[in-house]
């Protein structure tokens, strides 16, 4: 196997831990602390007051938190909430994407 197929194959099984050792790294208190402006839609601790309408956060996956945000803030996410997410997430930095997502991936869905 020439060296640079072993060299893609390695960076291909590791980018995956690599992006969720990322996300774990959010602080879930801070996280709690910077979800204030989220609160009006997705419920103080992520369990939306109208579900039907804003998704509710708590419980899902980190990953999928930060993955959300990260296509809000860059635009690329569409959606019927699309319009209204974006303007939300382009002034979050990674740091804060990962301690939102911290601290609504450690709520109870209720």
């Amino acid at each position: 196997m020439p060296n640079i197929t072993r060299i893609s194959l390695v960076v291909c099984l590791l980018l995956p831990v690599y992006s969720v050792a990322a996300t774990a790294a959010g602080d879930a208190k801070a996280g709690q602390q910077k979800s204030a402006v989220c609160t009006a839609c997705h419920g103080t601790d992520g369990n939306s007051p109208v579900p039907t309408m804003y998704p509710t956060l708590a419980g899902q996956s980190a990953e999928a938190i930060t993955e959300a945000l990260i296509g809000y803030r860059k635009g690329t996410r569409q959606g019927a909430m699309a319009n209204l997410m974006m303007p939300m997430a382009q002034n979050l930095s990674e740091e804060d994407i990962a301690d939102l997502a911290a601290f609504f991936s450690q709520q109870l869905r209720k």
